[in-house]
């Protein structure tokens, strides 16, 4: 199972820092959401802005949420991140 989300801090460009439950770090985009279905309330950074941890993933106040697996596996390693 991969590690799951501890810590999550909104970013401009629609894009999440995340700490892991194995304290990696990483930088998610969520842009490519933004066009589908219950996704497409993220647009208002406002709303964005109030992303929380829930349960181990990342959570928006209307049920958003997204799979913790694929945070952990898409997100851009703090290794990774450019400077």
């Amino acid at each position: 199972m991969n590690p799951r989300v501890k810590e999550v801090t909104p970013q401009p460009g629609y894009k999440l820092k995340i700490v892991f439950t194995n304290n990696e770090q990483g930088i998610y985009d969520c842009s490519p959401l933004l066009g589908f279905g219950v996704f497409q309330e993220l647009k208002d950074v406002s709303y964005f802005n109030k992303v929380r941890v829930c349960d181990g993933t990342v959570v928006w106040p209307n049920d958003q949420d997204i799979c913790p697996d694929t945070l952990y596996i898409d997100a851009v390693k703090k290794a990774n991140i450019p400077a």
